[in-house]
């Protein structure tokens, strides 16, 4: 049975985390020993989908890389199967480990673990990776695998924000480049408008053509008349 107060009392952190910045690395290496020291598992490890795969992300202890890494490397085993089809995995013992996933099995049996849980980290249709468990021996109660599944769904919060953190930086990033080129174009035009006595409509057109006839883009062009004084 897991330790309801520190379960509480850890929750609490990381909500408070999360509105905060914070490093996400960080944060499922927090998690993942959180979920061990709570459920009083053997181990615990964290999982990421990418391009259609998972690869690992955190676990301890250290020596249950071997298992997460096979996962990692072959695509298969009880983290793989809860990433794929997007429900929790639960395994109680060496002979299911085994009939399921033989080499996994052999691993996870040299490292000490018989018993393995995947739970997906998951919002709105989307996998975003695993949450794995670790233990000697288990049968895996329904309580303990609600409080995993709010870990879980903590774990999935953060990266739902770090991904749209991510898409908000990348749109900024558009947003700035975008105006500086209007910038730079603009200045441009200016100055050949300004050196030939013409509107800025036709020192625009001069541009374009320069641009259009050497396969370059306007904004080279209008950069290299305001910062390198080139004249057409």
């Amino acid at each position: 049975m897991y330790d309801h107060d520190l379960f509480v009392s850890t929750l609490s952190d990381f909500v408070r985390t999360l509105v905060e910045p914070y490093d996400t690395d960080t944060v499922l290496d927090d998690l993942a020993a959180s979920v061990r020291e709570t459920l009083h598992l053997t181990g615990a490890g964290v999982s990421l989908a990418e391009d259609g795969r998972i690869r690992m992300a955190t676990v301890i202890p250290p020596h249950l890389v071997l298992l997460e890494n096979y996962q990692e490397e072959h695509q298969t085993g009880p983290s793989v199967d809860a990433f794929r089809e997007s429900r929790a995995v639960v395994v109680s013992d060496a002979d299911e480990l085994r009939a399921r996933w033989p080499g996994y099995a052999a691993l996870a049996i040299e490292c000490g673990t018989h018993a393995v849980a995947a739970l997906p980290l998951a919002l709105s249709g989307r996998t975003f990776g695993t949450l794995t468990m670790y233990a000697e021996s288990r049968e895996w109660p329904e309580p303990d695998l609600a409080a995993a599944s709010l870990f879980g769904g903590m774990a999935t919060a953060y990266l739902v924000h770090e991904s749209v953190h991510q898409q908000q930086q990348q749109l900024n990033s558009q947003l700035t480049h975008a105006l500086e080129s209007r910038i730079v174009i603009e200045q441009a035009k200016g100055i050949l408008a300004e050196a030939h006595g013409e509107t800025v409509e036709t020192a625009f057109e001069r541009i374009r053509s320069h641009a259009r006839s050497h396969s370059v883009k306007v904004r080279d062009v209008s950069e290299a008349i305001v910062r390198m004084g080139l004249r057409l």
